[in-house]
């Protein structure tokens, strides 16, 4: 079989192909060293792998040369709620059949603001929030933003991989909040989330597959040294061996556990996900807070947070990997991958 790869690869000279854009513009896009990890596993799978990147020359390949299946992980470029469905809604008008969740969940996931009104339909309990977007030039702090419980946590409405989330998006006071505001307006060109702290566990939850979907693992992220507040922000991400620990199974009472994992579950099937996702939640006093939903969680072997996960419940990254490819053809055709990985 010959199976496609789209990614977003990350450039080496960000800075001087992108002057006057931050500096996590390229947090989600992948380095040749992951690509090549991935595309490892599917050729000792006995396929061959057609890399396709991302964009106009992926478009030619797939025309030039259509893959029977695709590996889909790019992120998509530019500043748009819909640049992650632009892979699978391409792959859909072409027929070929791709992993991971169609263009309508991967732009509804996308956009947080939209995630959340959609997950606490569900009755999951979500942070209080309020959107600020571009076209609100003259917005103050007026009653619904006094009304929100500080501290709050400013974020881009539309981004994953904590772009755009740093410490000082941690806002204390309504005093505080029009300066982070108008930085990150001015850093992201996007909407932004104004959104309640939740004070509790920071909680990840891995989910695989698709009608009788499993969680591989509940993951708790906490900081090494104490902090009264702690934002698992992009400056901790990036510093993660020292100043991060993970804990799966992480150390909360059983009926939490059993909580989040019902929770993370029941956020999988009502955003539509598919194959893979990776749902973040906030527990406080015994309640899982829906924050953010990941239906193209990083697959980097070393740093990504589902690879972490995995390795601490047993698995490889070959595995997983394996197991996502697995579950998209059991979609589409039913086939059986010839060989496992341990």
């Amino acid at each position: 079989m010959k199976i496609g790869i789209t990614y977003n690869l990350k450039s080496a000279q960000a800075g001087d192909c992108a002057p006057g854009l931050p500096d996590d513009f390229q947090e989600e896009f992948d380095s040749p060293a992951t690509i090549e990890a991935i595309a490892s596993v599917i050729r000792g799978l006995g396929h061959d792998v057609i890399l396709l990147g991302h964009g106009r020359d992926s478009l030619r390949k797939l025309l030039d040369q259509p893959p029977d299946f695709v590996f889909n992980f790019a992120e998509g470029e530019g500043v748009s709620r819909s640049r992650e469905a632009r892979v699978p809604a391409v792959l859909e008008m072409l027929g070929i059949p791709y992993t991971g969740s169609d263009p309508l969940t991967m732009a509804v996931t996308l956009d947080k603001d939209c995630a959340k009104r959609l997950v606490a339909s569900a009755r999951i309990a979500v942070p209080q929030a309020l959107a600020i977007y571009p076209a609100d030039h003259e917005w103050k702090i007026d009653v619904p933003f006094s009304r929100l419980p500080f501290p709050v946590i400013v974020k881009p409405a539309w981004e994953g991989s904590s772009k755009g989330i740093r410490q000082k998006c941690l806002v204390n006071s309504p005093e505080e909040l029009p300066e982070v505001v108008e930085w990150l307006r001015g850093e992201q060109r996007q909407p932004v989330l104004v959104e309640e702290y939740i004070q509790g566990d920071e909680v990840t939850v891995g989910i695989l597959g698709n009608e009788d979907p499993e969680v591989l693992g509940i993951m708790r992220v906490s900081p090494v040294n104490r902090v009264d507040n702690f934002v698992y922000s992009l400056e901790v991400k990036r510093d993660f061996r020292k100043l991060v620990r993970y804990e799966c199974p992480p150390p909360l009472p059983s009926s939490v556990v059993a909580s989040v994992r019902e929770a993370a579950l029941t956020v999988f099937r009502v955003l539509g996900c598919r194959d893979v996702a990776r749902i973040d939640f906030r527990v406080k006093d015994g309640v899982p807070h829906f924050i953010e939903v990941n239906p193209l969680p990083g697959l980097n072997p070393q740093d990504s947070d589902l690879v972490i996960m995995a390795n601490l419940v047993g698995w490889s990254h070959a595995r997983l990997v394996e197991t996502i490819l697995q579950a998209g053809l059991d979609r589409h055709c039913g086939l059986r991958l010839a060989s496992g990985v341990s």
